[in-house]
């Protein structure tokens, strides 16, 4: 995914239990992208506050940041490409890992992304 973006990203997550894990801190990145290729990188997440995070991915030779949110065990992210538009579906697992979906608006196809913390 990131092997193709020059991009900002732009996520979604919502309130988390108080319960949960925290969600900031750098990860590493594991992806595929629509061909079936893969890519790697890091990815750091900063919280801004109770609800709110700043992502930054360093994937493929490009960078990428974003705005996110968490909801329970959701992490979802919407991304701008230049002019495409795309999204990204992440599930937080017990390990404290995302793994994740994404697609690009009007193109055929997903690709996958994990994020593991360091």
């Amino acid at each position: 995914m990131r092997t193709i973006m020059l991009s900002l990203a732009v996520l979604g997550i919502a309130s988390m239990p108080a319960a949960a894990q925290s969600i900031g801190g750098t990860y590493t990145v594991a992806g595929t992208n629509f061909d079936g290729s893969k890519y790697g990188g890091e990815a750091t997440i900063t919280l801004t506050s109770d609800t709110t995070c700043t992502i930054h991915w360093e994937t493929g030779g490009s960078t990428s940041d974003g705005i996110c949110m968490r909801n329970d065990n959701a992490f979802s992210a919407g991304y701008a490409m230049g002019e495409e538009i795309g999204l990204v579906v992440y599930k937080i697992e017990k390990d404290g890992s995302l793994r994740g979906l994404w697609t690009i608006a009007g193109q055929n196809g997903n690709g996958t992304e994990v994020l593991t913390p360091k």
